[in-house]
């Protein structure tokens, strides 16, 4: 299928990488169809944040991160019985990706920890929840972390 997107221009994306959110994400209950894309020509560095691309509605991108890059003992309790609308879910099979805020003044860049992103990559489908612990910001700062890990790469 060929997508004309609003970062990435056009690009062919394969079955095999759409991920169905059957009940939407929060605040976008009708976008049920995603994919992840990252920037090719940057190197390993641009593909610390990717895309959660709308398949319906190709204007619609955000920023997403692996929360383990900036917060290693994220550990959200999430309800069980959204988990059970993603099928079964084994540890391998299993990707958390919290939203990446991006404003103006980059070292204001945050992620949002209280609304993960959760996918069965095996199933390639995937829900979106509000934490139920309170351990977690909604805008946690990451831009001095990602400056330190690249320094120690």
């Amino acid at each position: 299928m060929k997508l004309t997107t609003r970062i990435f221009g056009e690009v062919e994306i394969e079955d095999s990488k759409i991920i169905s959110f059957p009940n939407g994400i929060i605040g976008f209950p009708d976008l049920k169809s995603f994919t992840l894309l990252h920037d090719e020509g940057e190197g390993e560095g641009a593909r610390t944040i990717q895309w959660l691309q709308s398949i319906e509605e190709p204007g619609f991108a955000m920023p997403v991160i692996d929360p383990l890059i900036v917060c290693p003992d994220y550990s959200p309790n999430i309800d069980e019985n959204k988990l059970t609308e993603i099928g079964e879910l084994q540890d391998e099979d299993v990707l958390v990706l919290v939203t990446v805020t991006v404003p103006h003044d980059l070292t204001k860049m945050t992620v949002n920890l209280m609304g993960p992103f959760i996918i069965n990559a095996a199933e390639r489908k995937g829900v979106q929840s509000i934490v139920e612990n309170d351990d977690y910001p909604v805008k946690f700062p990451i831009y001095e972390i990602l400056q330190k890990n690249k320094e120690a790469k």
